[in-house]
């Protein structure tokens, strides 16, 4: 198996897990998207939503997971 398929099917485990877990504990995780510095702004007929804090937590964390497997494999 070349290294694409791995990596690919790797993926593809991963997304399932995270679908997993956003389906079973979504309630528990409704703070996520409501963090200080994600901007909202509401008017009228339109809903405009930056979720600068929340991307910066996932980027942070994504960091330090690939860092990690790097490291162990």
């Amino acid at each position: 198996m070349n290294q694409t398929g791995k990596y690919l099917i790797i993926a593809g485990v991963v997304l399932i897990i995270l679908g997993l877990l956003v389906s079973f504990a979504g309630n528990k995780m409704a703070w996520l998207g409501n963090l200080p510095g994600d901007i909202k702004i509401e008017k009228e007929n339109m809903k405009i939503y930056f979720p600068i804090t929340t991307m910066v937590l996932i980027s942070i964390l994504l960091t330090v997971l690939i860092w990690l497997a790097r490291k162990l494999f």
